[in-house]
């Protein structure tokens, strides 16, 4: 899953960022508001952290902007403003969830895991496609109820599949939602990658549309 941080303090980002990569999340960082309508512009992501004290454009007109055109993205706000009326000013101009500075962290990824879970409901936190089985809550994958060691990309691509079961996801769509925009990527990196995870799955869950893309469970 790929998502963008819009935050300016530059420390604190780089802190929230690696702390998320490390979760297994892709994350694209901007550093003021105009920066991150920019590159909510011309990339997709499965979320969007902003903060409100913002320079160039503040957080609330970025939300604005987004929501105008958007009610689809999510949206968490970050923020050290943390007065009701502001809380409540944020929730109802389209924030889906409104956390204040300071914060633990496992709170954040917990509240991210489950706004990324909504479009979801009927399947929560396990995801199973035959023998397969993805616990998204403990991030572990079993076959045939044998835990299975996945690489963060590995699980990452494997996890954007179950989420979308039965439909073909093409590459580039699959390169959108589990690289950071900035990252090198080879030509055969998401080749690479898929044909390690399909070994170590063993199961033939994971087919190749000639043309289109990937499917699991179609």
């Amino acid at each position: 899953m790929k998502l963008l941080l819009i935050e300016d303090e530059e420390d604190l980002s780089a802190i929230i960022a690696r702390g998320l990569r490390k979760t297994g999340y892709a994350v694209d960082c901007a550093y003021d508001g105009e920066e991150g309508l920019y590159m909510y512009g011309v990339n997709e992501y499965d979320l969007i952290i902003l903060d409100l004290n913002l320079p160039v454009i503040d957080g609330i007109n970025v939300l604005k902007q987004i929501r105008a055109e958007d009610n689809h993205s999510k949206i968490l706000i970050l923020s050290a403003r943390g007065q009701l009326e502001e809380r409540v000013e944020g929730l109802n101009l389209g924030a889906n969830d409104y956390m204040v500075k300071p914060f633990d962290f496992p709170e954040l990824v917990a509240r991210i895991n489950v706004l990324l879970r909504i479009d979801f409901i009927q399947s929560p936190a396990i995801l199973i496609c035959g023998a397969v089985k993805m616990d998204t809550l403990k991030r572990e994958v079993f076959v045939s109820h044998k835990k299975v060691a996945l690489t963060k990309k590995e699980y990452s691509i494997l996890e954007y599949l179950l989420r979308h079961k039965g439909e073909v996801v093409s590459a580039e769509r699959l390169i959108e939602h589990v690289w950071d925009s900035e990252a090198d990527l080879f030509s055969n990196s998401l080749k690479y990658h898929l044909s390690m995870l399909k070994k170590k799955l063993g199961v033939n869950c994971i087919k190749n549309i000639r043309g289109q893309g990937y499917i699991i469970g179609g």
